[in-house]
């Protein structure tokens, strides 16, 4: 099985301090994967750095196979991103959130239903 992320010696500082350092992490396609730590561990600067909104210091990361530095367009077309407080209604299933994120992307409710299906399942 391919890994759908791949992350190589990720660091990101602010000035004195380190955010994260040296990171290694290879996800398999169709896993599940969470990051666990306590505040200031990194889990959200490596989230950004995947997910093109912070480049790194140092290290390389792909994503679906592209290079975030290199092809940061082409990563964010082929990922979403939804936080954990998201929701509109803090009623709303996982899937139910999905589909409410996901329609921005797609404009219409079936890719979006189809995509939160695929995720949710």
């Amino acid at each position: 099985m391919s890994a759908v992320i791949e992350a190589w010696g990720l660091v990101k500082k602010y000035r004195e301090v380190i955010a994260l350092d040296g990171l290694d992490l290879t996800v398999p396609e169709g896993s599940i994967l969470g990051l666990l730590g306590p505040n200031g561990a990194g889990k959200t600067t490596a989230v950004s750095i995947l997910t093109t909104l912070l480049e790194p210091d140092a290290g390389t990361a792909r994503v679906a196979g592209i290079d975030v530095l290199a092809s940061p367009h082409e990563v964010r077309k082929r990922i979403g991103l939804s936080g954990q407080n998201a929701a509109v209604d803090e009623h709303l299933t996982g899937f139910e959130n999905l589909d409410m994120i996901g329609r921005p992307v797609s404009a219409r409710a079936q890719p979006s239903r189809s995509r939160a299906r695929i995720v949710g399942s």
